[in-house]
């Protein structure tokens, strides 16, 4: 009978912690559980989300740009290179005349519209050695511009057309008086290309002058 207080002794302790233990485990667990499903997320959410870019859908296609790409490296052939022998020789000819007369040609609007030179301003002896043998020699006038003597070349304002600017004689008297260098150039190319020379006048030099 003795038995019976410590049996109780022992088994209270016991009872009392698992009591214990289920009443933390009932109470802690639900707030744990809250604590999960309340804790801010640091996850971007899909309201949240940055809004992807929206490229305006561009109106040539993949197979358009491969054609342009395409074409810019391999321009088509124009058919009458194959079937007109008369054009592929006009071809031929207009290349040559532009690879000669191009160069005069840049140098001179170089000369006309850069800040190389001012208005009354004298060209360099060697530009003017350039103006004088590429250009002024095939003048249809040259010897009425010269008049008594050259003494240089000058670039001022044209005297009718006061917008632009063109090249002057200056003679050795002290007068001065301007020139085409188109109209040059094309007594050279009716010199130098008789058969050709109208055609690629009429397509590379349609603007007249004096």
């Amino acid at each position: 009978m003795a038995a019976a207080p410590l049996l109780g002794r022992a088994i209270i302790p016991h009872l009392r912690l698992h009591l214990h233990l289920h009443l933390h485990l009932n109470t802690t667990l639900p707030a744990a559980v809250c604590f999960l499903i309340r804790r801010p997320c640091y996850t971007t959410t899909a309201s949240e989300s940055p809004r992807p870019i929206r490229k305006v859908p561009s109106t040539t296609t993949y197979d358009d740009k491969a054609s342009l790409l395409s074409t810019k490296r391999h321009p088509p052939k124009d058919s009458r290179w194959e079937n007109d022998p008369d054009y592929r020789k006009w071809k031929d000819k207009e290349a040559e005349i532009l690879l000669e007369v191009d160069p005069i040609t840049l140098l001179i609007k170089n000369i006309l519209h850069s800040d190389r030179y001012m208005d009354g301003e004298r060209l360099t002896p060697t530009d003017e050695k350039m103006v004088v043998e590429k250009i002024l020699a095939y003048h249809p006038h040259s010897e009425d511009k010269i008049g008594c003597g050259l003494d240089s070349i000058m670039v001022d304002r044209h005297p009718q057309f006061r917008n632009s600017r063109c090249l002057f004689v200056v003679r050795t008297d002290g007068v001065w008086i301007d020139f085409s260098y188109q109209k040059c150039i094309r007594a050279y190319i009716r010199q130098k290309y008789p058969s050709h020379a109208e055609k690629f006048i009429k397509e590379h030099y349609k603007r007249s002058s004096s």
